[in-house]
């Protein structure tokens, strides 16, 4: 099954748009299922207000796992806030916001926001997107 599939395949069962990222793309981060779920689940629970995409968070979170890591120190840190803020000019550039409310044309903070964005299917368009950036694209970001 292709990324696109995966992640529309996980948001279809109820996932996330960030839990959809993250799955999409974990298998080459040798993760499990554990995380990949707990922690964009967590994540959609505090922002659910319009604010930054859940697809660019889980993309964050891919690039987070895989240039992060586990190890400390400051050189780690300002490579993934490079692949970071790479990804989030690539988004932007093709989507026009990083804002899901911009993103959606709607707010999901409210309960009728809500209602538009599951009854028309909003959501997948960011997580398609977030897939369907150019394959060059993900492979820079994700090179070593």
């Amino acid at each position: 099954m292709n990324r696109i599939a995966t992640a529309l395949s996980h948001f279809a069962e109820g996932s996330n748009c960030s839990q959809a990222i993250l799955s999409a793309y974990a298998g080459d981060l040798g993760m499990d299922e554990g995380p990949r779920s707990a922690l964009p689940r967590v994540l959609a629970a505090a922002w659910e207000n319009g604010e930054t995409c859940g697809a660019v968070t889980g993309a964050m979170m891919v690039l987070g796992m895989r240039y992060g890591g586990t190890t400390p120190g400051r050189e780690v840190k300002e490579r993934v806030y490079a692949k970071i803020r790479e990804l989030a000019a690539r988004f932007k550039a093709r989507n026009a916001s990083l804002l899901c409310r911009d993103l959606l044309d709607c707010d999901i903070s409210t309960p009728e926001g809500c209602e538009a964005a599951a009854r028309e299917a909003c959501s997948q368009r960011c997580v398609r997107s977030m897939c369907e950036m150019p394959p060059k694209s993900w492979k820079k970001m994700l090179a070593e």
